[in-house]
């Protein structure tokens, strides 16, 4: 469970790129889903990824957390935005997103200062 979450997301876009030479068509489809659900509408997109933020820790998945942690941030959400969110996930998912809620907040705080010394 525990991760550097900068090295993480590196490894994962490496992966990711190499399933997407390798299935285009999926990946395609995947990557328009992703832009589809994830544009400006009645939520804004910081909203929609503080959504995807308490799913992933909700389904623990920790690439999840990242990327999702990430986009979320780069969207504009504040660290105490993020907080309120691990704070709904572990009120929907009790122990287990209590912990999968400690990691998106070490991803948060690894993630801003691999920003911040970029």
């Amino acid at each position: 469970m525990a991760h550097d979450y900068p090295d993480l997301l590196a490894d994962l876009n490496r992966d990711i790129a190499a399933l997407r030479n390798a299935l285009p068509r999926t990946m395609q489809a995947f990557s328009g889903l992703a832009r589809s659900a994830s544009e400006a509408g009645d939520l804004d997109p910081k909203l929609k990824e503080l959504l995807a933020v308490g799913i992933a820790i909700a389904i623990r998945c920790d690439g999840c957390i990242g990327f999702h942690v990430k986009a979320a941030m780069g969207a504009g959400a504040s660290r105490q935005e993020i907080l309120e969110t691990i704070g709904m996930a572990i009120y929907m998912g009790a122990g287990p997103s209590m912990l999968y809620g400690a990691e998106a907040l070490r991803a948060a705080d690894e993630l801003a200062l691999a920003a911040e010394t970029a």
